[in-house]
């Protein structure tokens, strides 16, 4: 069943804001070259629609994490076209082994710093654990405060079929929801550690699960470290997109903790991930080059002095 969020694939473009938008946002000048094609036309600002419509077309997006302004800018220059503040900056941002100390407050600021800066990306936030288990109730309160202070356009929580009441709640308050099945980190205690999903019977369940919270109202289905056939099935069995990580190809949109993508982390990493990039290198080149040139007075230089 398709997401109650979701928008039909003939809805007219995205007008302006009809209440206005803030100080110094004013409509540009029409350029004068001719627009693009409608085929080739990208959304100004990526919305829920356009990735239930690469749902529909048999397109890919794709997803990156992202926790401060820089990160946000380049990702969205790039063309990303979901960027989600995810609970990871538990371990990525503030040095935790795992995401669940990391609270609603540490994220906002962080949500909040993405938000002002991506001008096209959709940007998701997660419910870090402990924020919407206890009720409905609870998860709209959090998701609200993740739309109104963090500036988020959507959120995602994990869990499975037992979570559709929340997902209900808070797509009835106006709150976008991204769905987390597989392997749920905020669960690593419960699941026995970082254990792949969904072998064997046990996919009916996944299958089950994705059902359920579309049906719910979910925009988005995302699968963490679920065998490819069964990542396979679960797409096949709900209309609205889904996002894989360590999941096979066949979800509509794959996602990637960045520090992991860009070489950044060190140490082993998931199989799923590939690198495209080694920062971690060149970043302790840079210092290492910066410290010796300091400590041997070559820095700062006359070009660098008043």
């Amino acid at each position: 069943m398709a997401s109650s969020n979701s928008s039909d694939s003939s809805a007219s473009a995205e007008v302006p804001a009809p209440y206005g938008s803030g100080p110094g946002t004013a409509a540009a000048a029409p350029a004068a070259a001719p627009a693009p094609a409608p085929a080739e036309r990208k959304p100004a600002k990526v919305r829920i629609h356009h990735l239930q419509q690469a749902k529909n077309d048999g397109t890919k997006f794709a997803m990156l994490t992202a926790y401060e302004q820089y990160t946000a800018e380049i990702f969205d220059a790039a063309g990303i076209e979901v960027l989600l503040v995810g609970d990871s900056a538990s371990n990525n941002v503030f040095g935790n082994e795992t995401s669940l100390p990391v609270t609603v407050d540490e994220l906002l600021p962080l949500c909040r710093a993405v938000a002002r800066t991506a001008k096209r990306a959709l940007v998701v936030a997660d419910l870090p654990f402990g924020s919407y288990e206890v009720s409905a109730e609870q998860a709209v309160a959090a998701g609200v405060r993740f739309l109104k202070e963090g500036l988020a356009h959507a959120v995602k929580i994990e869990g499975g079929k037992y979570y559709a009441p929340t997902v209900r709640a808070m797509v009835q308050a106006g709150i976008p929801v991204m769905a987390h099945i597989g392997f749920t980190p905020q669960s690593e205690h419960a699941l026995g550690g970082y254990r792949v999903q969904g072998r064997g019977d046990d996919a009916r369940r996944l299958i089950d699960d994705a059902v359920a919270l579309a049906d719910a109202g979910a925009f988005c289905v995302l699968m963490e470290m679920v065998p490819a056939e069964t990542a396979a099935a679960v797409d096949a069995a709900v209309s609205v997109p889904t996002v894989g990580i360590g999941a096979g190809k066949a979800t509509t949109g794959q996602v990637l903790v960045w520090q992991d993508m860009a070489g950044l982390r060190g140490g082993r990493m998931a199989k799923f991930v590939k690198q495209y990039a080694d920062l971690r290198s060149t970043l302790l080149d840079a210092a290492t080059a910066y410290g010796e040139d300091v400590r041997s007075g070559q820095f700062p230089g006359p070009e660098h002095s008043f």
